[in-house]
């Protein structure tokens, strides 16, 4: 145990999120997807249902298999402890419960489909990273290029592209990037 000292939990917000994800990726392997069905995804339910409101939080911890959950948090891994350094921790987490509130809410209200997964919080980050350097009165052009590659790419595939991906979420979790690079930085 004398090797734990070199470790440190250098992004408290990041890798707790990471475990948290990762435990329930776990759970839904031992009950065959049954915890994601109850807990880990959102749809549109009963008002009346409590389950409802929390799985418009819980939503962003399920993924379907490991490979839904490596490709979100290889981002989230990449380009999270730069934000949460930049923005601060509670800050982060705030951002990272409104984007999960707001995309379960949109899906509740008119989503077809269930929805799981962190890729919301992916284009959050991924908008808000672009927005680090910004300074008065410049567009960073690094947001410019991330806006054509990513936002009009998930557009077009969310027209085009007949998959089990919810661009829907993704394009909600980049503009809820956008808004707060603007609250904090304009």
């Amino acid at each position: 145990m004398e090797y734990l000292k070199y470790f440190g939990y250098n992004s408290i917000v990041i890798l707790s999120y990471f475990f948290l994800s990762l435990l329930v990726l776990f759970l839904n392997w031992l009950t065959k997807g049954k915890s994601n069905t109850l807990l880990f995804s959102s749809s549109r339910g009963s008002i009346f249902n409590p389950f409802t409101y929390i799985r418009m939080f819980t939503h962003i911890l399920g993924h379907e298999n490991w490979i839904h959950f490596h490709n979100n948090f290889l981002y989230i891994l990449l380009i999270g402890p730069m934000i949460e350094e930049k923005y601060g921790s509670i800050n982060l987490l705030i951002m990272i419960l409104i984007t999960a509130f707001v995309t379960g809410l949109i899906n509740c209200m008119i989503g077809k489909r269930r929805i799981l997964g962190a890729s919301g919080i992916v284009f959050m980050l991924i908008l808000l990273s672009s927005l680090v350097n910004i300074q008065s009165g410049t567009i960073p052009i690094t947001f410019v290029l991330i806006f054509l590659f990513y936002i009009v790419s998930e557009v077009m595939d969310g027209i085009f592209k007949k998959d089990n991906v919810s661009h829907f979420s993704h394009l909600i979790g980049a503009s809820c990037g956008f808004i707060y690079g603007y609250y904090f930085f304009l």
